[in-house]
């Protein structure tokens, strides 16, 4: 893994991807020419919040951020192979929990050039509480969300969401929340996730220009299809400003959990073939976001040209385009779930190779997550299969029979000051 002769990026990629010790040896071997940039001494300088990244993000030139290029989802239940099951956490527990995550708040910026991350909790984590969780919290467990899905439902405990430009950052912070590292950036660490935790699954991403043109060399993907500048698997741009809910929008604005936030996390296996080697560039752009998108070619490469906004508001209603065109837009179905003429749903989601195939970690942040199942109910496009025999359940209604949903995710995001193995109240 330390051949010197493929590029910083695609070799960090190979590394967060592998993770361990000897990923962490190879990167630190490789040698970064500027060192990470450490966190405060005053903690109480971070946000409440646990997901206001926005603010420590780059944006462009257009004012859209840039979520970091590196990604790892870490899985966790409670308790080690010996504990009672449905045994509650500890003082001296959540005491070991917040200890870690300070640790690595003094360890690292809060930043893409250092680490930003969020811990969340999933229903049946507080289902070993007698106090049920408040009105206030919306966290069903997951479940299919389309006739045509039947995902696996992810039920661990707790998820724990890293971000970094940096993969030394990424795979340093991930040894010393597993108990393999005693410092981190030169921090020590106070204690380890894996003291109290039992690790239960690693999952791996990333996004950004040229990346996933890199990675082609997996199952769904045609060898040299990826355009090189496109930002993820399906060649074109997403997270407009326009199209995403502010920070504030997602936020739980009362009730104990007041500031912190809910979010969803789907593993989508994608089905690049046809996508690439059968449909034709205007029709990608149809599918993507709408089929005026394409008659006008209002798109130009990944779709930069566009600015803050996708422009599918401006698309004809998707119901005409079914019985017009017979062919609805990903973006254009997506319109119809806001509130207000505003959308509800905030996106982080990031491609991935895990199980050597080409995937999406599709992760979103909504103030409940039946936001996210009206979008996502949106998406199924319903109405214009109903208006039109041409658009199908899957087949030409945005990008739905490209895509396999293998598992699905609900979590809550604490504010920050509850976010250590949370009670329900």
């Amino acid at each position: 893994m330390a051949e010197r002769g493929i590029s910083r990026r695609s070799f960090a990629k190979a590394a967060v991807a592998i993770g361990g010790a000897s990923a962490l040896a190879a990167c630190l071997d490789r040698g970064d020419t500027e060192p990470i940039p450490s966190g405060p001494d005053d903690l109480s300088a971070l946000p409440r919040r646990q997901h206001a990244w926005n603010e420590s993000l780059p944006t462009d030139e257009h004012g859209n951020v840039r979520t970091p290029y590196h990604h790892l989802l870490l899985y966790y239940d409670y308790g080690s192979a010996e504990t009672t099951a449905g045994a509650t956490p500890t003082d001296d527990d959540r005491n070991a929990v917040e200890n870690t995550l300070r640790s690595l708040e003094r360890a690292y910026e809060h930043s893409n050039d250092g680490l930003l991350f969020t811990v969340g909790y999933s229903r049946r984590y507080f289902e070993r509480y007698e106090a049920a969780l408040p009105e206030s919290v919306d966290l069903p467990r997951p479940d299919a969300l389309a006739p045509f899905e039947d995902p696996e439902r992810d039920e661990f405990d707790a998820v724990v969401h890293l971000a970094s430009d940096r993969a030394d950052a990424l795979l340093e912070a991930e040894e010393a929340l597993r108990g393999n590292r005693e410092t981190a950036n030169g921090e020590e660490m106070a204690a380890a996730l894996d003291d109290v935790l039992r690790f239960r699954d690693r999952r791996t991403g990333f996004i950004g220009e040229g990346m996933p043109a890199e990675r082609d060399d997996v199952d769904g993907v045609p060898d040299g299809a990826v355009p090189e500048d496109a930002p993820m698997y399906m060649g074109f741009k997403s997270g407009f400003r326009a199209n995403q809910a502010t920070e504030e929008r997602v936020t739980i604005g009362s009730g104990p959990f007041e500031g912190g936030t809910t979010q969803h996390v789907s593993k989508i296996r994608l089905h690049l073939e046809q996508w690439y080697e059968q449909d034709s560039r205007s029709q990608r752009v149809s599918k993507m976001f709408c089929p005026a998108h394409a008659q006008e070619d209002r798109v130009e490469g990944a779709g930069q040209n566009l600015g803050d906004a996708s422009g599918a508001s401006a698309c004809p209603a998707h119901t005409t385009d079914a019985r017009e065109n017979g062919v609805v837009g990903h973006a254009q179905k997506n319109t119809a779930a806001r509130e207000d003429g505003a959308p509800i749903m905030l996106r982080r989601d990031f491609d991935s190779t895990d199980d050597e195939a080409a995937g999406l970690h599709f992760l979103a942040l909504q103030r409940e997550i039946g936001d996210f199942v009206e979008t996502r109910e949106a998406m199924n496009g319903t109405d214009a299969n109903e208006a039109s025999g041409a658009v199908g359940v899957r087949h030409n209604n945005g990008i739905l029979q490209y895509m396999t949903v293998l598992r699905r995710g609900n979590y809550l995001l604490p504010p920050r000051d509850k976010r250590a193995l949370p009670r329900p109240s």
